[in-house]
């Protein structure tokens, strides 16, 4: 109201007053959308200071904890063997071997079989086929972990000793070298069981995301090399692939980071077994297995602040991987550039 009386008083003052009166409310707007435009901006800095914040203060917690088995131990803690709560003598040699080793073969397994998947689902599925297989592929990405791990256990375990651990030991166990990953009793459980079902939890990750990217692709791109002769290998291959491996890479990392901090599901399968073994078949034991079993039964310092520093080094091993596959597509990137 006291806008619209300024107003009308400026229209008995001359052309001036109502200048100035008619530009009060756009200016007023103005500096309105200046403050909140100031404040959204603070705001989104906040939340991402935040989350650094939080992967900082997660890093030293982690580090504070360790200090005792740190001074303790030293660097040797990285390549001891050796586990005994009773003597005090701990050493993180098995968990690290077995947390790479499950991993890799999930991986090995997985980016093939997610690869076809989210080709067979863009290019060569029916139409009426892709949307119910693509959901069913969606919702083992939502099975809780712990049921990937007591399927494992209770039903893949038993088959896999009967049938498939025998004929593995009978064949590819004879082959110089390499056999003796494949040597053993056939108990079921073990870290080539756990490398199994890890690859069948990080498939429907890895496959969702690159299905999502393949989909990204322009059409123009496809129909153009298939009008020149192209095979749908050719297309994926030449034109696909280079379009999205970006996106590509990053279902990967997504698959890795599951597979390197999965607990629960590797704790069934794995045998958790401080043994370390040139045998796929022999139980073994991971990080987050170790720490899922023996935190709560961590006695003394020492103990427990050599849990900590497994935790400590599953988050470095994720650190490391994450920023070695950045620095792998920075590369491919720049070299990209070059060449064009």
């Amino acid at each position: 109201m006291s806008t619209v009386a300024n107003t009308l008083e400026g229209l008995t003052r001359g052309p001036d007053t109502v200048y100035a009166a008619s530009t009060a409310i756009p200016d007023a707007r103005l500096r309105r959308h200046q403050r909140l435009d100031l404040l959204f901006r603070f705001a989104t800095r906040a939340f991402a200071f935040l989350v650094l914040a939080l992967l900082a203060g997660i890093l030293m917690s982690l580090l504070a904890g360790s200090l005792p088995a740190i001074g303790k131990f030293g660097a040797g803690f990285l390549v001891t063997a050796s586990w005994n709560p009773v003597t005090e003598q701990f050493g993180a040699l098995v968990p690290i071997v077995g947390t790479l080793i499950t991993s890799a073969i999930a991986l090995l397994i997985g980016i093939p079989v997610s690869f076809g998947i989210a080709l067979f689902l863009t290019e060569l599925s029916p139409l009426w086929l892709r949307r119910p297989l693509g959901t069913a592929i969606e919702l083992l990405a939502a099975i809780p972990s712990i049921i990937y791990g007591m399927w494992g256990l209770f039903v893949f375990a038993p088959i896999f000793a009967q049938y498939v651990q025998p004929s593995l030991s009978a064949t590819l166990g004879e082959v110089p070298i390499a056999g003796s990953l494949f040597r053993g009793p056939p108990m079921g459980i073990g870290m080539l069981t756990a490398g199994i079902i890890l690859a069948i939890m990080v498939i429907p990750f890895i496959a969702s995301v690159m299905r999502d990217v393949f989909e990204v692709v322009p059409s123009v791109l496809k129909e153009s090399a298939y009008a020149l002769g192209s095979t749908t290998w050719e297309v994926v291959w030449n034109v696909v692939l280079p379009y999205t491996k970006v996106g590509a890479v990053g279902g990967i990392m997504l698959g890795l980071g599951r597979a390197l901090g999965e607990t629960m599901a590797v704790t069934f399968v794995i045998g958790n077994a401080h043994n370390l073994s040139t045998s796929l078949m022999l139980p073994g034991n991971s990080i987050a297995s170790t720490l899922a079993n023996e935190f709560t039964e961590a006695v003394g310092d020492l103990y427990f602040s050599s849990l900590i520093e497994l935790g400590l080094i599953l988050f470095l091993i994720t650190f490391v991987v994450l920023a070695f596959s950045k620095l792998l597509l920075m590369r491919l990137t720049r070299r990209e550039g070059q060449k064009t």
